[in-house]
């Protein structure tokens, strides 16, 4: 049965439209659904029952089952939910000072195999639907009031580039969530043909690309895609976009100890972003991952990379690594979960 989460409020008022039923009947279930929460047909209770059980008839509303919660020490929370098909995927709740982030999986698995994350280590199994992301959001936003949402989590939001794109417009709307498009960060690998779709978009969503290295070889053995998209395609890419778009392009670099926080790495990375407008470094130390030999650098290490950064014009910020005692990083709650 079609979980009605599928649908944009136009989709909505058209299957509305074919049972002869009024069109603001839409607004409402928006309004019951992603307003008030309520996953529950029979509790919408100024829809009449003969819609109610109609809808009831026809679609479902609920795609996530919890199997577990971890509460780090910091605030972070993570949740592993269990799919209808007994899949299983993560979302993590982040706090800072004002803002509460709602991090979003894409898929079930991955299919990019990146040696640092956790997420791929078993496999893809298959794309979320549009549905099961807001499931995730929704499920957040029950016990906490979101101000930003980040796709993020386990799996590439833009190798489920339309399922993505149709979550944030839902998410975006005001009949639905309302939560701004600047709030919303799109983190991609690095697929460009899916860069260059966003552009056209006419979102003004943050993008954020995962690169982790400056050097194609390095690059490479950190992350498979790189050989199908090496970094002179993927830079090109992200200066047409910032042209196209005039939006900043975040660039995610989690430092690992012994390859890639060295001087060298950082005078690579200076070298490689040199020109490219809008562009900002977000530094993030590795969280420990035992059954994939990763770990961050030590603090010097790291304070001395993000330094020469600074004094070479490029903007860097040090992000703390969030939730290490509860095994916070993409990926690694589902991994223990899996292995069991």
């Amino acid at each position: 049965m079609r979980n009605i989460k599928e649908l944009s409020l136009s989709e909505l008022e058209a299957v509305l439209k074919e049972w002869g039923s009024p069109k603001y009947l839409a607004q409402e279930l928006f309004s019951w659904i992603y307003k008030k929460g309520i996953q529950d047909f029979s509790k919408m209770s100024n829809i009449s029952l003969e819609h109610r059980k109609r809808l009831k008839d026809n679609f479902s509303l609920v795609t996530l089952k919890l199997i577990n919660k971890s509460v780090s020490i910091d605030g972070t929370e993570k949740f592993l939910f269990c799919l209808e098909d007994g899949n299983s995927i993560e979302a993590v709740i982040i706090p800072a000072k004002e803002r509460l982030t709602g991090c979003i999986s894409t898929q079930a698995g991955c299919k990019f195999a990146c040696r640092f994350c956790a997420s791929g280590a078993l496999g893809f199994k298959r794309n979320l639907t549009c549905a099961e992301m807001l499931d995730e959001v929704l499920y957040l936003q029950s016990s906490h009031k979101l101000t930003h949402i980040v796709f993020m989590g386990t799996g590439e939001p833009l190798d489920n580039y339309d399922n993505v794109i149709k979550a944030i417009r839902i998410i975006n709307s005001k009949p639905a969530l309302g939560i701004g498009a600047r709030r919303i960060t799109i983190s991609s690998c690095g697929i460009v043909p899916g860069i260059q779709r966003l552009s056209r978009e006419k979102l003004q969503v943050e993008l954020s690309i995962s690169l982790h290295a400056a050097d194609d070889k390095t690059r490479s053995n950190l992350m498979p895609v790189n050989k199908k998209y090496p970094l002179s395609r993927l830079l090109s890419a992200c200066r047409d976009y910032v042209m196209d778009t005039n939006r900043q392009i975040t660039f995610e670099y989690v430092l690992i100890e012994g390859v890639n926080s060295s001087l060298q790495s950082a005078g690579n990375l200076s070298t490689i972003l040199r020109g490219l407008r809008l562009a900002k470094v977000n530094l993030i130390p590795a969280n420990p991952i035992k059954e994939l030999g990763v770990k961050p650098p030590g603090k010097l290490e790291i304070l001395f990379f993000r330094d020469y950064l600074l004094k070479h014009g490029v903007n860097a910020t040090l992000r703390l690594p969030r939730g290490q005692d509860i095994e916070a990083a993409c990926g690694q709650l589902r991994l223990r979960y899996e292995k069991k």
